[in-house]
């Protein structure tokens, strides 16, 4: 948790239509002992804070929200992040044949089209994060090379769409991981992070704390601050996107009677580095002031309090982390759709393998993707913004479908903790609605563009499988709300009333 390089179980992602994979095929592909890969390259969830997030996460905050605001929008997070971790928890060990995580869980729960949004939304929220960390890598790099300078310029496209071609014909000739270079970008990471935590609380002013407490409301209303809430919603959800991954970690711990309290303290923990950064960088700086910062926010941070040679640990440490690791993540947005492919959820073609096992098809289309989305560092007046926001409300479906999946198998269920888990999935799918109320309209509006195209891959698939009525009622009253939408924010778009 919170960031450290781990090993998690993971296996494929299922699918009834198609054959399983074998262990001993996995095993070949991937090197290693036959259930368990490297988390960060092989499995299609995400660690906490790897891809940086928490280097500008006290900007992103105070974007919106005063410190008053922004404690309660941590303890909702709180609550409804430990709800989710031990929903995912549970499910892990009441439902070990659902080894594909959030996508099955969807699709046991809710039908085929629903598992199938869980899975591309998952994927969608996978490379545009990958567009959101090429934004803060140069901008970064910005603070060394002028000619990068805001991480949203030509150069920066230009830049980012070499590193991206380049790692993808690396992955294209069979290039995995590396231990040691999983062990150097977390070192990068976590040493940066701390010393600037404690550089923070020594330089910490309550006045400047206090002044803006409760943002721009100037006193407590629960109308402002609901808005400012609302605000960090989705912030907050991206640094904490890959809690499924590390709690299926703890599902296979040997012993099980201790997982529910690791989960706990390990979000907590987590929870708590993220609450430091936030706090204490509001009492080091204005609400504004710290909002205005150029990103990453917390290299200007830390050179208000030390000097220049703060900034240039957290920058280089940002550096070392996303250059070793963008071949992790690359991999990562590549395997979900190939994985998806291999059990019947997306269509055949993304299961195509080169002469070395790469997921041709597969890497080609993701990368095309982020290519495409690399232009809106210049068309959008805050990339990194716009893409973690876009990342954030698209991970909203498989999270949420989780949470209800565990409240309806908990309520059908006769084991003892029933109740608890009950309770448990309501709190978790209280929070997953709360999350899509919070991310705003415009922000799911054009989620929907990016979910439409989904349809006609599903139709694809169901035809694939020779399935003769591929939609329910239901599905297709589904379907065509979120084409509606989706021709709804194509037009916003055009005539100007959506901007980002």
């Amino acid at each position: 948790m919170g960031g450290g390089t781990v090993l998690l179980p993971c296996s494929d992602f299922p699918g009834k239509r198609s054959r399983p994979i074998q262990p001993k095929r996995r095993g070949e592909r991937y090197g290693g002992r036959e259930e368990i890969r490297p988390f960060f390259f092989n499995c299609p969830c995400r660690r906490f804070h790897d891809r940086g997030g928490a280097f500008n996460l006290a900007s992103d905050m105070a974007k919106g929200a005063g410190a008053g605001a922004i404690i309660i929008g941590w303890i909702i997070t709180g609550i409804g992040m430990i709800a989710l971790g031990l929903s995912f928890q549970n499910l892990t060990m009441k439902r070990p044949d659902l080894d594909g995580g959030i996508f099955s869980y969807a699709k046991a729960g809710f039908g085929d089209f629903i598992g199938f949004n869980s899975a591309w939304g998952y994927w969608l929220s996978a490379w545009l994060g990958n567009v959101a960390y090429g934004t803060l890598l140069f901008s970064s790099l910005g603070y060394f090379f002028p000619v990068f300078e805001g991480g949203q310029n030509v150069a920066s496209i230009i830049g980012a769409s070499l590193l991206l071609w380049c790692v993808h014909l690396l992955i294209l000739r069979g290039i995995q991981s590396a231990a040691l270079v999983n062990l150097v970008t977390t070192i990068a990471k976590l040493v940066p992070i701390f010393v600037f935590i404690i550089a923070a609380v020594f330089a910490f002013h309550i006045d400047i704390f206090t002044e803006g407490f409760w943002g721009e409301a100037g006193s407590f209303s629960w109308e402002a601050i609901g808005g400012q809430v609302k605000s960090t919603m989705l912030v907050t959800l991206w640094v904490f996107i890959g809690v499924e991954g590390a709690v299926v970690l703890s599902g296979r711990a040997k012993n099980r009677s201790d997982v529910g309290k690791a989960t706990v303290i390990g979000l907590l923990g987590t929870l708590i580095i993220y609450i430091f950064i936030s706090l204490l960088s509001l009492g080091i700086m204005q609400q504004a002031d710290v909002a205005g910062l150029k990103n990453p926010a917390m290299a200007y941070l830390f050179e208000s309090v030390v000097g220049k040679w703060g900034a240039v640990l957290i920058n280089l440490g940002l550096v070392i982390s996303v250059l070793g690791a963008w071949l992790g993540w690359t991999l990562l947005a590549s395997e979900i759709p190939f994985l998806a492919a291999k059990d019947g959820i997306f269509p055949k073609w993304f299961a195509k393998e080169n002469k070395n096992k790469a997921p041709v098809n597969s890497l080609w289309l993701t990368n095309g993707f982020i290519q495409i989305f690399l232009l809106t560092f210049i068309v959008s007046e805050q990339a990194y913004h716009f893409a973690f926001s876009l990342a954030s409300s698209a991970i909203l479906i498989p999270y949420a479908f989780s949470a209800f999946y565990q409240f309806k198998y908990s309520r059908q269920s006769r084991h003892q903790d029933r109740t608890k888990n009950m309770v448990i999935g309501l709190v978790a799918s209280i929070y997953g609605l709360w999350l899509v109320l919070a991310a705003g309209l415009d922000y799911l509006l054009l989620t929907m563009t990016l979910y439409a195209p989904g349809i006609f891959i599903f139709y694809k698939v169901q035809k694939e499988s020779g399935t003769e009525h591929v939609f329910t009622k239901g599905e297709k009253a589904l379907s065509t709300a979120i084409v509606a939408l989706a021709l709804f924010a194509v037009f916003g778009l055009v005539t100007g009333n959506m901007t980002f």
